[in-house]
């Protein structure tokens, strides 16, 4: 199989990707600490919520549901869409109540809410979008330079015919998409910045039905999105869903900033 050369602009949509994935977690993360006077451990709470319950718990759950079930998107979709959106949504938005219920209880505030958000959602986008974009650039400037090429003759033939296969979505990709990714993320960061001030509304509300309904609230919206996103491809155009993800993330935390009391800023 043979390598095919990636585009300018393929490469310049990587690098963006990879740039707003990467730099815009570090600048939310300081204008927290330095505009809001958050606390470093509410970015760091949350970003390690984020790798406990969705990287770690939730995957152990797709081994148990996806590969010994047999659920996947091609032998049933509308249930793999739902179980992949509630899954999301379960385990992503407990976390963030057991983290500002439990670990964040004695500093819990709208400030250190806030950065818990950016933590979650900026160690998502750097390594959902950052890292993962700069092995495709460095995959990409492999290509472009006969490096890959090289590499290759040096395995056996099946694992070089491999390998260009999954290297071959490089090319085969329609180049603005890459541009894609960090849009993407930055609808995602929106996104878990406003549930967690629902969650953090929810928790600081205590017993009674505001909690409970904004709480519930939370669960459903991350469940809409996510299934929005997951189910979307089938049936509308790319750019139709990151619209949609980015309306629904930015209106979440609008909703969140309306439905909060700001006179902790």
């Amino acid at each position: 199989m043979e390598l095919n050369t990636i585009s300018g602009l393929a490469i310049a949509g990587v690098i963006c990707s990879v740039v707003l994935s990467m730099g815009v977690p570090i600048a939310l993360f300081i204008a927290g600490r330095v505009k809001l006077k958050a606390r470093i451990s509410s970015f760091f709470i949350g970003a390690g919520t984020y790798l406990l319950f969705a990287m770690l718990l939730e995957q152990l759950l797709h081994v148990l549901v996806i590969q010994f079930c047999g659920l996947n998107a091609q032998s049933r979709p509308w249930l793999y869409y739902v179980y992949a959106a509630l899954a999301a949504a379960v385990f992503e938005e407990t976390g963030r109540l057991i983290a500002m219920k439990f670990w964040m209880k004695k500093w819990l505030d709208f400030p250190n809410a806030l950065m818990y958000g950016i933590g979650h959602g900026g160690v998502e986008a750097i390594l959902l979008g950052g890292l993962s974009g700069i092995s495709n650039l460095v995959s990409m400037l492999m290509i472009n330079s006969g490096a890959m090429q090289n590499t290759l003759a040096a395995l056996p033939a099946e694992s070089a015919n491999q390998t260009v296969s999954q290297l071959s979505a490089l090319w085969t990709t329609p180049a603005p998409l890459f541009f894609v990714s960090g849009i993407e993320r930055i609808s995602a960061i929106i996104l878990h910045i406003g549930l967690s001030l629902l969650i953090y509304r929810a928790v600081k509300a205590g017993k009674c039905r505001t909690a409970a309904f904004t709480a519930v609230l939370a669960y459903g919206i991350h469940f809409i999105v996510d299934f929005f996103a997951v189910a979307g491809p089938a049936f509308l155009p790319i750019y139709v869903i990151e619209i949609g993800v980015f309306v629904m993330a930015a209106g979440t935390l609008v909703m969140a900033l309306k439905m909060g009391r700001m006179e902790e800023l």
